[in-house]
């Protein structure tokens, strides 16, 4: 039997009112394929059972090994790797679901998971797509684009295993929930000259009325108008910081987790240094002026 894996892992989603658990999944690990694999899975909260499923992308057996950049001797053809990472958002009667495929999905949840509409941001792939979290303010989905890209580095001893390519991916758009329609677009950040740097957008996103907080593996985090997506504010934490405890701490790439709003602040991890972007090791809260 094949198994499947999440290694991008985003929370499942619990539906009070169909008494329901939405769980995405990953690509299968080892043959044979199965079906659900890069899935929705409905299930009913009191039994487990699953009670319907839908498999959005077929044959996507990723091989772990095959991970390197030479993939000359991987044993077999490389599944896409197409995970469903992000967690899914209900909205209404519908199941907004985000995959790496750069494809955000619109499923029924009143028709065991119909497609509704699909609508492509990106080129999709293993580091790309929509990674970690999508956002909503009821009328549009707000998603960030990653398309990260990292070229084959000297290795942990002589340099950087990976280095980041500035000119590859990022962008954060706003979809409307009933249609897919894109309502706006935001070009991806410039990276400019600096160093271990990528305009991916890959980490979760947050909305509040008015804005969307979208970090950046170059580092920065921004917070664009909900209303075309122009850019409201803008921080730059690749630098050092004095920190309450004393300890020494910088600001680095941002990916995986999003920021946290909550009254009246925003609290923002920065420091991620995988796939060629900036190191750091620091938790940043910003006010009101």
């Amino acid at each position: 039997m094949g198994t499947f894996r999440r290694k991008h892992l985003g929370a499942p989603t619990i539906d009070a009112k169909r008494n329901r658990l939405y769980v995405g999944t990953g690509d299968n690990h080892s043959e044979p394929e199965t079906k659900t694999s890069d899935a929705i899975l409905a299930m009913d909260l009191d039994s487990g059972k699953i009670v319907w499923s839908k498999q959005l992308t077929e044959h996507d057996t990723f091989n772990i090994a095959c991970v390197a950049v030479d993939q000359t001797n991987c044993p077999r053809p490389d599944g896409p790797d197409l995970d469903i990472g992000s967690s899914p958002i209900i909205v209404g009667n519908l199941l907004i679901v985000g995959q790496k495929a750069a494809v955000v999905h619109a499923l029924d949840l009143n028709h065991d998971g119909e497609i509704k509409w699909q609508t492509r941001i990106g080129r999709g792939g293993m580091l790309g797509g929509i990674q970690w979290g999508m956002a909503t303010d009821g009328t549009n989905v707000y998603v960030a684009l990653s398309d990260v890209a990292a070229k084959a580095g000297t290795g942990i001893f002589g340099g950087p295993r990976f280095v980041a390519d500035p000119k590859s991916g990022g962008g954060l758009f706003a979809l409307r929930i009933d249609t897919g329609a894109k309502v706006w677009s935001a070009p991806p950040p410039d990276c400019g000259d600096r160093k271990n740097c990528s305009p991916a957008q890959s980490a979760a996103i947050t909305a509040i009325p008015g804005a969307v907080f979208s970090g950046s593996v170059d580092g920065h985090m921004r917070a664009y108008s909900t209303k075309d997506g122009r850019v409201l504010w803008d921080y730059d934490t690749v630098r050092e910081f004095n920190t309450v405890n004393g300890v020494a701490a910088k600001g680095g790439s941002m990916d995986g987790p999003g920021p946290v709003v909550v009254n009246g602040m925003v609290y923002v991890p920065s420091g991620y240094g995988s796939w060629g972007g900036n190191a750091g090791n620091v938790l940043l809260a910003f006010g009101r002026q």
